[in-house]
């Protein structure tokens, strides 16, 4: 049964977000706000890995390479340019000129970006004998990555030129820089907060080089920012239109958005139902924006748990859900039918593996074979919020509990608030967990290592189903060794039929994914990288 918010907590915190809002606004030419759909798990981009995260943090900060807005071609950003050699081993960057920083109450920069900044913000999550290494977490994804163990030095060559040096060469290293965990951190503002003895507020109150500054946080409420008038893609005057200050309102229920962006009270809204996207488009006040991004919904199967430990009770789950059922009923024309972690517009998808059935006879069959022909007790833990790649985490729990049901897995149903779900899946203690991703970068690698390999099935990485092949894995780590995409393809299609056979997920479904905007609203576009970017998104009169 769905949840309602109680109506006097409903009304609290609306009108604790209608005060903040009209606080924002004062003085101000143009506010837009932004009605997310939870609270980011941090402010440090080298901690962040949910998409609420790091579209938070991506109005912070920027990156020495980028992704251009829409799209997963590489550009240059911080780094004006870079030199690769010595076969792939080596990066040089060249850093732009006069980029500042933003201030916050107590610090005010003193210089422009140079190398000592990039230096910092890799340091930190590389070093673990680092004094900002163990601040607010160990930076797992990093470290799932295999960055932890691919660089081999990194070095300051003078104040505008850094380079990498890497112990082999790796297909996925830029575009992986391109990556919030790559954005670069002002180290002035960290020896600042060093001196203080208060580190922990470099999450808290951060400071980047983005197009708005951080103004404050309030969890469940609202997060607010100001456009940064120093930014160095733009002029210091605002152009026609810009958006003078930035609100990202917290507004975890699906109706309640729609509610305020019909109201006008957002002009930008996360992910409106698959019910109300007709509604959306019928709207003249409103318009429909979407776009086909790269992203997986999946159940996880925990194979360090019996009797998921046991590959023909996976592959059983596995057979015994209807999938195609699920995608009807919760995503209808925004799903497809997911069979393989990498979504089909993928160039490394797999399109010559037979679909997975739904077949409950041999579900049945498997689960007689692996001794439980009376079947068992499990935890099947649900997403609390909406997500791009699952839009009702409890309806998809409902209808997979029902399948289980007719071949005699009960499963109970469990979940928590957003932060504690992502802990309880990253620490490893669900037996059965729906959860999805959302590439970060357009490469394979971004689904089949830093979800399936065996370094990120360690306690704290993304591989929730702590499922680790040394087969796998090798033909994994080969594809990043080389940048010949036919070796790279066929590596990884590999890869995926050994997925198959072991069946550590459940692959659910990818998704076209929705956003509402107001007609005021100009330059505002999807990404197939899940990115909510408000970089030169302009308001009409």
């Amino acid at each position: 049964m769905r949840r309602r918010a109680r109506p006097a907590a409903l009304l609290a915190a609306v009108v604790a977000a209608a005060a903040l809002l009209a606080g924002a606004s004062t003085g101000q030419a143009r506010t837009l706000v932004y009605c997310s759909e939870g609270n980011p798990e941090s402010l440090d981009p080298g901690l962040v890995t949910t998409t609420t995260a790091m579209s938070a943090t991506w109005q912070l900060f920027n990156s020495l390479v980028e992704f251009a807005p829409g799209t997963t071609d590489l550009r240059p950003a911080l780094a004006e340019s870079w030199q690769v050699s010595d076969e792939g081993r080596t990066y040089d960057f060249t850093l732009r000129a006069g980029v500042r920083f933003h201030a916050q109450p107590g610090f005010t920069p003193s210089r422009a970006l140079n190398a000592d900044d990039v230096l910092f913000s890799f340091l930190r999550q590389w070093k673990p004998d680092h004094p900002y290494h163990g601040v607010g977490g160990d930076f797992a994804y990093f470290r799932d990555l295999g960055l932890a163990g691919l660089i081999k030095g990194i070095e300051r060559l003078d104040e505008r030129r850094i380079r990498f040096r890497l112990k082999e060469p790796d297909a996925t290293f830029l575009p992986n820089l391109a990556q919030a965990f790559g954005a670069i951190l002002s180290a002035e503002y960290a020896e600042h907060l060093a001196r203080r003895g208060t580190p922990e507020v470099l999450a808290r109150a951060p400071v980047g080089t983005g197009p708005f500054r951080f103004v404050d946080y309030r969890p469940d409420v609202a997060l607010r920012y100001r456009r940064f008038p120093d930014y160095w893609r733009q002029p210091a005057e605002a152009g026609a239109g810009a958006v003078d200050a930035l609100v990202f309102s917290i507004t975890p229920n699906t109706a309640v958005r729609l509610t305020k962006l019909k109201a006008g009270e957002c002009h930008v809204m996360a992910f409106p139902g698959t019910a109300d996207v007709e509604a959306v488009r019928a709207d003249p006040d409103l318009t429909l924006v979407s776009g086909e991004e790269l992203n997986v919904a999946y159940l996880a199967l925990n194979t360090a748990r019996p009797p998921m430990s046991d590959p023909r009770v996976r592959r059983a789950v596995s057979l015994a859900i209807d999938r195609r059922a699920i995608v009807e009923a919760v995503y209808g024309p925004a799903g497809t039918v997911a069979h393989n972690p990498l979504p089909p517009t993928s160039w490394a998808f797999h399109r010559d593996l037979p679909e997975t059935v739904f077949d409950r006879e041999a579900a049945a069959r498997l689960l007689a074979e692996a001794g439980f022909a009376e079947g068992f007790e499990t935890d099947l833990w649900f997403l609390p919020v909406s997500r791009p790649y699952n839009p009702n985490g409890r309806r998809v729990a409902d209808m997979i509990r029902a399948d289980l049901a007719r071949i005699g897995i009960r499963a109970r149903l469990t979940t928590r608030d957003w932060t504690a779900y992502r802990a309880a899946l990253y620490g490893g203690e669900p037996t059965m967990m729906l959860y999805g991703w959302t590439s970060d970068n357009g490469d394979p690698d971004n689904f089949m290592n830093v979800l399936l390999g065996c370094r990120a099935a360690a306690p704290g990485g993304a591989n929730l189903a702590r499922w680790c092949d040394p087969a796998y894995d090798a033909a994994v780590q080969a594809a990043r060794r080389t940048d010949d995409r036919g070796i790279r393809t066929r590596l990884y299609r590999d890869a995926q039929a050994r997925f198959r056979e072991a069946a550590p997920w459940v692959p659910l479904a990818h998704t076209v994914v929705h956003m509402a905007v107001r007609s005021t609203v100009n330059g505002f576009r999807a990404d197939p990288l899940g990115r909510t970017l408000f970089e030169g998104v302009t308001l009409a009169e």
